[in-house]
């Protein structure tokens, strides 16, 4: 199996997550988001992983208010499109098996994926 982790090295719980993985003998495929953008097929599917859209958004960034992403009638499309052209808006660490998918929050949710 295969995990992939859509990381960023200045995030503390996404060098946790990635430590814990591999303290586990896990080597991802390592993803730097923020310089690697998710295209949008991949961040629906993610999202479809996790919940929604929502589910995987940062709420406390500034482009969050900026793009005004608290309009709960804004679409998922809307939401994803926002979060390509804006990765910093995307939750992180994300790690997925391709199929299921967690957020490192706390990095022992990564767990389920093993």
């Amino acid at each position: 199996m295969t995990l992939t982790i859509y990381h960023n090295p200045r995030c503390s719980k996404s060098r946790q997550t990635l430590a814990l993985l591999h303290e586990k003998g896990v080597e991802p495929r390592i993803v730097e988001y923020l310089k690697t953008p998710p295209d949008l097929a991949t961040l629906t599917k993610l999202a479809a992983a996790l919940g929604g859209a929502r589910a995987m958004l940062r709420t406390g960034e500034s482009e969050y208010t900026a793009l005004k992403l608290d309009d709960k009638k804004k679409s998922e499309q809307v939401l994803l499109k926002a979060m390509h052209e804006h990765p910093i808006l995307i939750e992180r660490p994300i790690v997925t098996d391709g199929k299921r998918a967690k957020i490192g929050r706390p990095p022992e949710a990564v767990l389920a994926l093993l």
